[in-house]
């Protein structure tokens, strides 16, 4: 079972849900458990034995995973994460779940989730597991089915869609205040500052996934984004408050009401400006954020 929390790692960043990696590798240990103890103790290396069989798994949600989105309601995100304080405060100050810890610890910021979904299943398993787990291309070849040429031409494809989104080179603390001042700005219902703040070119997206009210599809434009927010802030219920939160390891923001969040926003800054918005509303990618 130690190896829970590279298993919960693995499958978080192949499928971008929290609780589709966690039936993953549910499905990893059911596996396990099914042979018997001579079967296992043939095993040279159980945890290369799971890493291979999560991957595996994977690898087969991908492909269906890809076909429900199409049919997915509205702009599908990937599972938004706390930051491990706050989950724990949240459970009351009590431990959250190592494996729960680890994941979070180490989570990829969303704009990288975001191009992981641009991938093709197998352009993302040889990816993550040669340049995220540093396995070798010989063994993602064993885990994929595919010679370590394809493998290596697979996580080189992969890498080409990395270099056309560059991850932001944005401090951290320069991130916070951007977020803090669009925060601030969203409140005032301050136009001409949410303007100033939002790259010409930036985009919104919202994920309601049917389940909650959200933008059917990508705003385009920092002008046309600040004057949505605007008439979000316009409606607002009384109850709603706006909290600074750590989204995926970087500075967001989290709506609540009556303490409990609704939505989460997640942010990508690149010269000094917001690039990129997305926020999640469907309920059932905000499980980590409610309490209990």
């Amino acid at each position: 079972m130690s190896e829970r929390r590279q298993l919960i790692n693995l499958a978080y960043r192949l499928l971008g849900s929290l609780a589709e990696a966690e039936d993953a590798v549910q499905e990893t240990y059911a596996r396990w458990y099914a042979m018997s103890r001579q079967q296992q103790e043939a095993i040279e290396s159980p945890g290369a034995w799971l890493m291979a069989v999560a991957s595996r798994i994977c690898l087969n949600l991908l492909g269906s995973a890809r076909a429900r989105r199409e049919r997915y309601v509205g702009e599908w995100i990937p599972e938004p994460l706390p930051d491990i304080a706050e989950w724990i405060t949240r459970r009351g100050g009590t431990t959250a779940d190592p494996a729960d810890r680890v994941t979070l610890d180490e989570s990829i910021n969303m704009a990288f989730l975001v191009v992981l979904e641009s991938m093709t299943p197998a352009e993302r398993v040889a990816f993550i597991l040669h340049d995220v787990f540093r396995y070798s291309f010989a063994e993602v070849a064993e885990i994929v089915g595919r010679t370590p040429a394809a493998c290596r031409q697979l996580a080189y494809s992969a890498r080409g869609r990395i270099r056309k989104s560059p991850a932001p080179a944005t401090p951290t603390a320069h991130q916070a205040s951007i977020v803090r001042e669009f925060k601030q700005a969203w409140e005032a219902k301050d136009i001409h500052t949410l303007i100033g703040l939002l790259d010409p070119d930036a985009t919104a997206i919202a994920d309601g996934g049917g389940l909650a009210t959200a933008a059917p599809r990508p705003i385009e434009g920092g002008e046309q984004i600040a004057r949505y927010y605007v008439d979000l802030a316009s409606q607002a219920p009384r109850n709603a408050t706006i909290l600074e939160r750590t989204v995926n390891g970087q500075p967001g923001l989290v709506a609540q009401q009556d303490g409990v969040t609704v939505t989460v926003f997640a942010f990508d800054i690149a010269g000094g400006r917001i690039t990129h918005i997305w926020s999640v509303r469907n309920p059932d990618k905000l499980r980590p954020w409610t309490r209990g």
